[in-house]
């Protein structure tokens, strides 16, 4: 889970990336944010409790400004499982970021705190609270005077297509990969370039625990001329040849054995009927391992 969490933040830590999500999340695919708009901000917060300082760690934060003037901070946080303590985490990430500005100049202008949830499954829907108040057992007589806290809930598997499309940045592949998996348990690559290669593939591959991903990476794919199409092509030829060089390597082990048990009338069958080969590999090796 941790190397998922790390690619992801990585990916999203690109202000493309990160003002595309806000964009079309917040604002219906409208370029409200831009990139040269956003400032990096330190995910880290610190909270007391029995006596002792804790930190905490927002996934990924960034201050939205116009010249030197702070607009709003926006934190994102990604979710592969559901939590029911959601709402209850990210009261503590705001109220955090909330006390910050206590601290820095006391003249400058308050902006709020906008957190986003990503949830990333796409097997089961989000159904636990999304607010502080159906997270808490409350009695009756005290419900007047809670305060709610409404998290900002949004389940990329379950975006609709035009929302896929509205996506500009390496995020259109991310979303449209989650859509394609809960509606079919499929993925068919779409003919977009990629920017940032190689936290794409990362993120592809830790999603898919499927290593290919990464491992077809090379340099030369960076540039903004590599589609995703093109990469699964790749994954596809390097698995054909490795097929073709474990097929030559296990007839040339039957032939070998053949050979120096001098079963010569079992060889020349062999090499006739591709039955009797494939029966007599199953039957001399049973146990051979597959190349890895």
């Amino acid at each position: 889970m941790a190397e998922k969490d790390i690619a992801e933040k990585t990916l999203e830590a690109y202000n493309d990336v990160f003002a595309d999500i806000v964009n079309v999340l917040l604002f219906s695919g409208k370029l409200v944010v831009k990139e040269d708009d956003l400032e990096e901000e330190s995910p880290y917060s610190s909270y007391k409790a029995d006596g002792k300082l804790h930190a905490q760690e927002r996934d990924v934060a960034k201050y939205w400004r116009f010249g030197l003037v702070r607009i709003a901070f926006y934190g994102l946080e990604n979710q592969t499982v559901i939590d029911s303590d959601m709402p209850l985490r990210l009261f503590g990430y705001d109220g955090a970021a909330y006390r910050a500005q206590l601290l820095t100049n006391k003249k400058a202008a308050r902006y709020p705190i906008i957190t986003l949830v990503l949830y990333f499954g796409y097997d089961k829907y989000w159904n636990v609270p999304t607010t502080l108040y159906d997270s808490l057992s409350i009695p009756e007589e005290l419900k007047p005077y809670v305060n709610d806290y409404k998290m900002n809930l949004f389940q990329i598997a379950y975006l609709s297509d035009e929302q896929v499309q509205m996506f500009q940045s390496d995020f259109h592949i991310v979303a449209d990969y989650f859509v394609q998996m809960r509606k079919n348990r499929d993925y068919t690559a779409p003919d977009t370039t990629m920017k940032h290669v190689h936290e794409l593939l990362q993120l592809m591959s830790v999603m898919t625990r499927d290593n290919r991903f990464k491992d077809v990476y090379s340099p030369e794919m960076e540039g903004g001329n590599t589609k995703m199409c093109e990469v699964l092509d790749k994954i596809e030829n390097r698995g054909i040849s490795k097929g073709i060089t474990k097929g030559e390597n296990n007839a040339f082990s039957l032939v070998k054995f053949l050979i120096s048990n001098n079963r010569i009338d079992d060889l020349e069958k062999a090499s006739e009927d591709e039955a009797y080969r494939n029966k007599l590999m199953a039957e001399l090796f049973p146990n051979k391992p597959d190349d890895k």
